[in-house]
């Protein structure tokens, strides 16, 4: 299964981790967004991995996107609804999703909230593989 994640930056950590137990279950990244988290970077880099992440999303069989996430997570969310991805919107809390905070695109049917620890989200992630094949 091949998967992209995204999230804001202060999730990097985050987005490590979901990725790496992933590819431990088999699947594959198809980009990793973070390894190019710097502090000296150019519109010109910024224009760069914009491609490379809109072509990550495109490869991709899922996005998951960690919450909270920033702007630029959305835009990858959006991109993901539009090529009607698989979406899992992961939360350590339910307050994501509760009416005050949550956004009407969440509600769609191809995206599944999970609120759990990392590891219980990852759980039900990877059990999309077997239900998918």
């Amino acid at each position: 299964m091949k998967f992209y994640i995204g999230s804001g930056m202060k999730n990097c950590e985050g987005v490590r981790y979901y990725a790496n137990k992933l590819k431990e279950n088999g699947w594959h990244q198809t980009y990793d967004w973070v390894k190019n988290i710097s502090d000296d970077v150019s519109i010109d880099d910024m224009i760069e991995y914009a491609k490379l992440e809109s072509r990550g999303i495109v490869d991709s069989d899922v996005v998951i996107i960690l919450l909270p996430a920033g702007r630029g997570a959305h835009i990858e969310l959006g991109m993901a609804m539009a090529l009607n991805k698989k979406i899992f919107l992961c939360s350590t809390t339910k307050e994501a999703f509760c009416i005050e905070n949550t956004v009407a695109f969440y509600e769609l049917p191809n995206i599944v909230k999970l609120v759990g620890t990392a590891d219980e989200n990852l759980k039900e992630i990877i059990k999309y593989e077997s239900v998918s094949a």
